[in-house]
């Protein structure tokens, strides 16, 4: 009788869930093809370009993107919170996307003087001038992808980023017959996040925003000035997110050598492909977030952190192990023989990625639940340990690993500063931190110790299996428990 009980339950629970997890599955099975094409692209150019010209090109891209960290000044979060809130949301829109695209004018010309700034050489400045123009073209993107996060249209967004990454993997392709010098293929990127800004324009939008309408919003400085000083938890919360990674590439590439910016770069590109899946269903959980706090429903709120940390926790830990086990045959098989020291630098990345995915779930709770300045300050401590970290290992062993365990240790800080929060908040208890630690140190010892002794793949099915029985049993103890409270 107990059992039909639990499976009543688990459907009940499924059910209700059903929205957030197909909002949740579109967006990752989208996001995470449009990223696995950019990803291609990538891939081709390592392999068509000698590792310097390479390195030149990745070095640019970094240096706008470090920029566009900060163009949007971090408000799509704000946005997200805000727009149910407005009676005018249309004009509340307008507003945004005008003052989205006048940060991103301004952010590219800051991005002009720090590339000069930074180099001298006049490749790297030439592509930065290029590639620059991203900032402009992202900012607005990114603001009308987060009017698509609140209208519950994501599956616009993902389709239209799917078409950029199939176009950009035919510019790669297209070097398969021709190579043409790094700036032609720089502008041909251009062009394409050109076409792509233009289908958001005129698909993505969800018919709600016209550029008249954001031409003839009014902005003054006042505004602009009045939204930054309200706000500027989310600019520091949105940029330092970005700034994590890419600082890291910029200081590797002022102390090391270009072959040391194309490994690590190529180690972030795998990185950046299992990145997506938390980060994407991240999106679609904090919409959940603030609704289940807004309405004072705490129970199904701590339910759905409690859940999702469960699999996010295990998805970590199946990646680490993948990787792990077989960083020696994908580096090679998707980048080619030029960097062979990417397969340790890989290995070494991803032990960050045993904490990532709960750290953006948590970080998404804290702003939800209205505690976004201390979210603020946890990313401010933990981006400081992170660069004291590479500044200090650069300078004193000049090689990647000291880089990866810096970016490692400030993401544990930051977890841990986490954790003590919610637990003061009743979102989480002791026991829950030892047993997820305890999983992680358990994973990669076991990685360390025992896979060198077993054949890689029943290693890693033999993992598949553990994790397995463990979710199951976690998640049916979960509905006992649940029902033992509800008779109670």
């Amino acid at each position: 009788m107990m059992m039909k009980l639990n499976l009543s339950r688990i459907k009940k629970f499924d059910y209700r869930q059903s929205a957030l997890v197909k909002n949740s599955i579109w967006g990752i099975l989208a996001n995470g093809l449009q990223i696995l094409f950019v990803f291609l692209f990538f891939s081709i150019l390592a392999r068509r370009y000698p590792a310097p010209v390479f390195a030149q090109f990745l070095i640019s891209t970094t240096v706008y993107q470090l920029i566009a960290a900060f163009s949007s000044m971090g408000l799509g979060q704000w946005f997200i919170r805000q727009y149910v809130t407005e009676e005018d949301q249309p004009g509340f829109t307008s507003k945004f996307l005008k003052t989205q695209l006048g940060l991103g004018i301004a952010f590219y010309l800051v991005n002009i003087v720090v590339a000069y700034m930074l180099y001298n050489d006049e490749q790297i400045r030439n592509l930065c001038l290029i590639l620059g123009t991203n900032i402009i073209f992202d900012n607005f993107i990114n603001a009308i992808k987060s009017l698509n996060v609140v209208q519950n249209e994501q599956r616009k967004t993902a389709s239209i980023l799917v078409i950029d990454g199939f176009l950009r993997l035919l510019i790669g392709v297209a070097l398969f017959i021709y190579v043409v010098p790094i700036t032609q293929l720089a502008v041909a990127v251009i062009v394409v996040r050109l076409l792509t800004l233009g289908l958001f324009i005129k698909v993505g939008s969800s018919d709600t925003i016209t550029l008249r309408a954001i031409g003839l919003a009014k902005i003054n400085y006042a505004d602009l000035k009045e939204l930054i000083v309200k706000n500027w938890q989310f600019i520091v919360i949105g940029s330092i997110s970005i700034i994590y990674w890419k600082i890291g590439n910029i200081l590797i590439s002022k102390m090391l050598t270009l072959q040391s910016v194309a490994n690590y770069e190529v180690s972030f590109r795998i990185f950046s492909v299992l990145q997506i899946m938390p980060v994407i269903a991240s999106t679609t959980i904090y919409p959940q977030f603030i609704k289940f706090y807004n309405e004072g429903n705490f129970t199904k709120l701590n339910k759905l952190y409690k859940n999702v940390f469960v699999g996010y926790t295990i998805f970590a830990l199946a990646s680490y192990t993948f990787i792990y086990l077989f960083a020696d045959f994908i580096i090679p098989t998707a980048f080619g023989s030029g960097y062979p020291g990417a397969v340790e630098c890989l290995q070494q990345m991803f032990l960050t990625f045993l904490i990532l995915p709960t750290v953006l779930l948590q970080a998404n709770l804290l702003v939800a639940i209205g505690l976004e300045k201390l979210d603020m300050w946890f990313n401010v401590v933990s981006l400081l340990i992170n660069i004291v970290g590479c500044l200090a290992g650069l300078y004193f062993f000049k090689n990647l690993t000291a880089v990866n365990y810096s970016v490692f240790a400030s993401f544990l800080i930051f977890h841990l500063l986490q954790d003590f929060s919610l637990i003061k908040k009743q979102f989480m208890t002791l026991k829950h931190c030892i047993i997820f630690y305890t999983a992680i140190c358990i994973t990669i010892l076991a990685c360390i110790k025992l896979a060198p002794l077993i054949n890689p793949y029943a290693f890693f099915m033999g993992f598949l299996v553990v994790a397995g029985m463990t979710a199951f049993a976690f998640f049916a103890n979960k509905s006992v428990d649940t029902l033992s409270g509800g008779k109670a």
